[in-house]
């Protein structure tokens, strides 16, 4: 059983280690150093990854349950401990927490940083925390599209049954689809860049943000995020780009070898954005009617980036909305735990799934009152059978249950409750900011107990690979088969 798992898990960090080397040349670049830490962590990982390889090197035909869930477990752990690498080397960080800290967050897409000034790292640092996004994001739309669909995680097979015309024509092999999955991916992070060139930004800003867009990350080059910019044509950019990168990498194939505007109704694209127009204009309307700005147009341009970032679970900000007021805290814990399309790079609960609750609650209410009436689960329409509504409110179970109990575990470090709430919200949901003053929009991580970022590190991994892949892992089931 291992051996698969051991040789794709060394192939990822060999592109891992490869990957090292672009920090390196611009670290060598801007400071004229014949030598870098990337180079140095580069061959770390080079020689852990070609040894895993080449020592089970085998045909693999097909990967079981029980390796597709030890792959993508072990292979983002891995990958995490080695890109943590940099953060040591260069010394920008206290110690192995922190450094474990950034990593995570970076290939989880969460955004979160234990850095507390931004401003002051070098060059390659801060294009290595971007790749860290655009790696992670890149990596999770693969494995939600080739594995989580037949693990069968909280009712990930809807997406599999959403695209049924996919599998037979569409699919026919998973490097066919992975390949155009990427092509899609690069064309939005070159298209996003370029947009963002023309705005202001030099080529090196824009670059760094348009991975983290695209990947709905959140690392920024500034200790301000966005707001450093104080620019609404970089705003409506990324607020565009983060909106793409929280839909589903296939529904852009599909209109384009479609080519049929019927796609557009994708029930799930439909309802996120549904959902996102609800929130900003609730929002803006709010924001007007509390006078927290002059006027509307204001009130739904902060409105419109916020909850963006926040609901694609991307973590950028354009300002401290703690500032809107008591019922700020509130809107973004629920703006958080909504989360974009599945398929996509977006984290947290995701749309689909809230969909099926939503099926499911009408359902049960027309049956309260009707008994004998047979009404099916739909979501467009598509119905839904019961293994795939059981699914989801086991992975909310757990879900919610790891929520609670990594919650416990931080405040246990002497937090109050809303920091160590929103904490492991941020994380859980790869949403990155909190609430207050220590993790919200205005502050970092930085000042938690190593004991706390542990804690976060776990809970970004959990939400990242859908909680579910990590907990089968330890149960006594799982190694019997």
């Amino acid at each position: 059983m291992w051996q698969p798992v051991l040789m794709i898990n060394g192939y990822l960090i060999s592109v891992l280690g490869v990957a090292m080397l672009f920090p390196a040349i611009i670290d060598m670049f801007y400071t004229g150093a014949k030598w870098s830490p990337f180079i140095t962590s580069s061959m770390v990982s080079l020689f852990i990854g070609v040894s895993l390889f080449l020592g089970n090197r085998t045909r693999i035909e097909k990967i079981s349950l029980q390796q597709g869930y030890l792959l993508t477990t072990i292979s983002w752990v891995s990958l995490t401990l080695l890109a943590a690498l940099p953060f040591m080397l260069f010394g920008i960080v206290p110690g192995f927490a922190d450094a474990l800290f950034e990593a995570m967050s970076g290939l989880s897409t969460t955004g979160a940083t234990a850095i507390k000034d931004l401003e002051v790292l070098p060059k390659s640092i801060l294009l290595w925390r971007s790749m860290l996004n655009g790696l992670g994001g890149i990596g999770i739309v693969i494995f939600a599209v080739a594995l989580l669909p037949f693990l069968g995680i909280g009712g990930m097979q809807i997406f599999q049954r959403e695209n049924s015309d996919l599998n037979d024509k569409f699919m026919p092999k998973f490097n066919y689809i992975a390949k155009r999955i990427l092509i899609v991916y690069f064309f939005l992070l070159f298209a996003c860049a370029v947009c963002l060139w023309l705005a202001g930004m030099s080529i090196f800003e824009a670059l760094n943000y348009a991975m983290s867009s695209i990947a709905t990350g959140g690392f920024a080059t500034k200790n301000a995020s966005v707001g450093y910019y104080d620019s609404v044509s970089i705003e409506m950019i990324l607020t565009l780009f983060m909106y793409l990168g929280a839909l589903p990498m296939t529904f852009y194939i599909l209109l384009v070898q479609k080519r049929e505007i019927h796609s557009l109704r994708s029930t799930q694209v439909v309802a996120f954005t549904k959902i996102l127009f609800f929130y900003i204009l609730f929002t803006a309307i709010w924001l007007t009617y509390d006078d927290v700005y002059e006027n509307f147009w204001q009130s739904l341009r902060y409105a419109t980036f916020n909850i963006v970032s926040i609901v694609t679970t991307t973590g950028y900000v354009s300002t401290d909305y703690m500032k809107w007021g008591p019922l700020a805290g509130t809107l973004f814990i629920i703006f958080a735990m909504t989360g974009g399309c599945t398929g996509s790079t977006s984290g947290s609960v995701k749309v689909f799934r809230w969909q099926v609750v939503w099926a499911y609650l009408k359902q049960s209410l027309i049956v309260a009152t009707e008994p004998n009436r047979v009404v099916p689960i739909k979501i467009g329409k598509l119905a839904t059978g019961g293994s795939i509504v059981s699914s989801v409110f086991v992975f909310l179970s757990a879900f919610m249950g790891t929520l609670v109990v990594l919650t416990i575990l931080v405040a246990m470090t002497g937090l109050d409750f809303e920091t160590a709430f929103s904490a492991v919200v941020a994380c859980i949901t790869n949403s990155g900011p909190g609430i207050g003053p220590i993790v919200g929009p205005a502050g970092t991580f930085a000042p938690l107990s190593d004991f706390a970022k542990y804690m976060l590190v776990l809970a970004m991994l959990l939400g990242r690979l859908e909680v579910l892949t990590v907990l089968v892992i330890f149960t006594k089931s799982f190694w019997r088969n």
